[in-house]
Formats: C-alpha cells, sequence, structure tokens
C-alpha cells in the first residue's frame, strides 16, 4: 500500500507540475509601474504634497536617481520623512513598489 500511495503522488506530481508552474507568474512579470503609480502614488506624487517629487520633475527627481536605484527602493519600502511605507499601501509587493518607483524615476 505505501508503494501504491508513493506512485500516485509521483505521477500527480508529475502531471500536475507543469500547470502549477505555467500558473507562476515569473517574479516581476506583469507588473505595470504607472498603473501602480496612478491607484497608489499620484495622490502625493502628482501634485507634490508634503515635498513629494512630482512625476516629470527631473530637477526633483535627478539628485535623487543619483543616489541609486536601492536607495530609492529602500525610501519607497520603509518610508522615507512624510511617505509612510509602501506609500501607506502596506498591501502592495515589493515588486510593485519598485515598478512603481521606476515609473517616477524615468518620468
Amino acid at each position: 500500500m505505501k508503494t501504491f500511495t508513493k506512485l500516485t503522488v509521483a505521477i500527480a506530481a508529475a502531471v500536475l507540475a507543469p500547470a502549477v508552474m505555467a500558473a507562476a507568474p515569473a517574479k516581476g512579470a506583469g507588473v505595470n509601474g504607472e498603473k501602480i503609480y496612478s491607484a497608489n502614488c499620484a495622490s502625493c506624487h502628482a501634485a507634490g504634497v508634503l515635498g513629494a517629487p512630482k512625476v516629470g520633475d527631473k530637477a526633483a527627481w535627478g539628485p535623487r536617481v543619483k543616489q541609486g536605484k536601492e536607495v530609492l527602493y529602500t525610501h519607497a519600502l520603509n518610508g522615507f520623512k512624510m511617505m509612510p511605507p509602501k506609500g501607506g499601501n502596506p498591501g502592495l509587493k515589493d515588486d510593485e513598489v519598485k515598478a512603481a518607483i521606476d515609473f517616477m524615476a524615468k518620468s
């Protein structure tokens, strides 16, 4: 009976593994930084609320970008000055926050 159970599990794993792998998105795949920005970040970054750098303001973003993406990511993920962690949306995944930062920094 033990052999039958092991064989059944092995067959099930072999049959289901490709379907599970196909359903699991690649890390960062399909994350649209502009959509994340629009839904979560624009409320402050579109108008420059409390000193938030506006999207498209190269003078404001330039010095920040020079610090490197990792610094920008760390600030966005953990909070910085008046900005709460993840812009106040703890439900965002790290990759989503990073995609929004990438969008804002290159705009």
